[in-house]
Formats: structure tokens, sequence, C-alpha cells
């Protein structure tokens, strides 16, 4: 986890690949911990491909039942078989937009909000993850609530949540 904040986390992704990724990984991550799915984090990029939205949107049947069988995943059905469809909903949404970063970038306005917290003070949403939520929803997308979806934007740097004090929001000072 140390890592993960230290070289990551807060971090502006603007990579469809890694957007992708962790909006998979955000979403497999519903009703557990984070800690979990880092721990299977390697295991997801060798199961999805490495995250290649073109390849995983082909994903059939078959490829379910052995994903379903991989126990360096979440074998949880709904789960898999989002993903599948959220990179086919990615390549839709990439038709229209340009790229999954240019669509998720333009709910922050092209610029990371800052916000510095004090402890216990971070918030689970916001109106700008509400808003991806419902984007995504409609376009079909699964396991994008907006608790989710605010994580994801943590993550990706959509949304600069350091707290006061952290090296990370000392460095961009």
């Amino acid at each position: 986890m140390i890592q993960y904040h230290d070289e990551e986390w807060g971090v502006p992704v603007h990579d469809d690949r890694k957007l992708f990724e962790m909006l998979t990984l955000e979403g497999a991550q519903a009703g557990l911990s984070w800690i979990t799915i880092l721990r299977k984090r390697a295991a997801y990029k060798r199961a999805f491909d490495d995250f290649d939205v073109a390849k995983v949107a082909r994903y059939d049947a078959r490829r379910v039942r052995r994903l379903l069988a991989d126990e360096g995943i979440v074998r949880n059905k709904l789960k898999v078989q989002s993903t599948i469809t959220n990179a086919r909903a990615v390549r839709e949404l990439a038709r229209e937009h340009g790229s999954l970063d240019a669509f998720v970038w333009s709910f922050v306005d092209g610029a990371p909000i800052v916000r510095r917290p004090g402890p216990g003070q971070t918030p689970s949403r916001s109106p700008e993850s509400d808003a991806l939520s419902k984007s995504l929803v409609g376009r079909g997308f699964r396991f994008v609530g907006s608790t989710i979806v605010y994580a994801f934007m943590q993550a990706c740097g959509l949304v600069d949540d350091h707290q006061r004090g952290c090296f990370r929001e000392r460095r961009r000072r």
C-alpha cells in the first residue's frame, strides 16, 4: 500500500489502457479491501491481456469460464462480465470522444481537482464522480457507481486528495 500511494495513487493518468485497468480494479474492489486487489493486480493483468481493450472486448463465454476458474482474480461472475462489457463500452466511447482519457478528464475540465482533506475527511464521492458515474452507466458501463468512480478518479489523479502534510502534497506546491 505504501509503494502504491508513494508512486502511483493520485498521479494523473492519460493512458487509456491504464485508465481501463484502474476502472476494472476499482470495480473489482467493490465489497473488498483495496489491498486484496493490489495483491491480485499482476494476476488481473495476466488474465485480462494487460488490459488491452480490443482483446478484452472480444472475450466470449469460453473465456469467461476460464476467468471464473482463475484463482488469481476475484471470481465473481458479474465483475468478470462487467470488465468485458466495460471494454466494449470503452471502444464505443473512444469512437465518440476520441479516447477514454478525453472523456473522463472532461469531467474535471482537464485538470486535477485538488483538495487537502484532513484525517478522516476524505469524501467517498463528489458532484464530479456522480456525473461521471451517471454518464458511464448511461453508456452501458457496469460497476461504476459514484463511490467506485470517485476512487478511480483519486487513483488516476483526476482528484488529488493527498492529505495536508503528505509528502505528495508538498511535492505539488
